[in-house]
């Protein structure tokens, strides 16, 4: 090894000091705490937020579609409109169960949901279940590994990740779908 490279080594290890007589670490400056410091957040607290976060976004994009117009396909193979919000809604509590809890899993299933007001209930339950399951949960509890079925073995944090990116795939498609019949979705009113 060439002195210039054992010195870039030494640099980035922090064991030469920069010619003040100073680390590159200063112990004097660092205060061993107890409690997280001001500004900061957990896994768990970001999820219950980005959960809770999403619950807005998705009831909102639900609401915007009228009712008569729940049934409007953008092609004939695809889901209805009112068909999104139920799968969003049963995918939603089908997964979370994989969390466990002592939160009772609401019963609702697709073919119960008949109306818009349904459907925006189903909706609704399936996102407050998931607040639910959350609040029960510990720092520690939510990166636990638990059987994750088609995901594997998995955190329940990585769960709930997979929800929030299923439930935006889903939120595309009904965005697509509300322009199709000329409404602007609520996230880009006024942007």
């Amino acid at each position: 090894m060439t002195v210039r490279l054992m010195l870039v080594v030494a640099l980035a290890l922090g064991v030469l000091t920069a010619g003040c007589g100073r680390t590159t670490v200063d112990q004097s400056e660092s205060t061993p705490t107890t409690a997280a410091p001001a500004g900061t957040t957990t896994v768990l607290g970001d999820l219950l937020k980005d959960w809770e976060r999403q619950r807005d976004t998705m009831m909102k994009i639900a609401d915007a579609m009228p009712e008569d117009q729940f049934g409007y396909k953008s092609t004939p193979p695809q889901r209805s409109y009112g068909e999104q919000v139920m799968h969003i809604a049963t995918v939603n509590v089908d997964v979370l169960k994989w969390i466990g809890g002592q939160t009772p899993a609401p019963s609702f299933t697709a073919e119960s949901a008949k109306t818009k007001a349904d459907m925006l209930k189903a909706m609704a339950d399936s996102y407050d279940y998931g607040i639910a399951l959350l609040k029960e949960q510990t720092d520690t509890t939510i990166t636990q590994t638990i059987d994750g079925r088609f995901l594997g073995p998995s955190t329940r944090a990585r769960v709930v990740w997979f929800l929030l990116g299923h439930s935006m795939d889903i939120y595309g498609q009904m965005a697509v779908y509300l322009r199709l019949n000329g409404i602007v979705p609520p996230a880009s009113r006024g942007v």
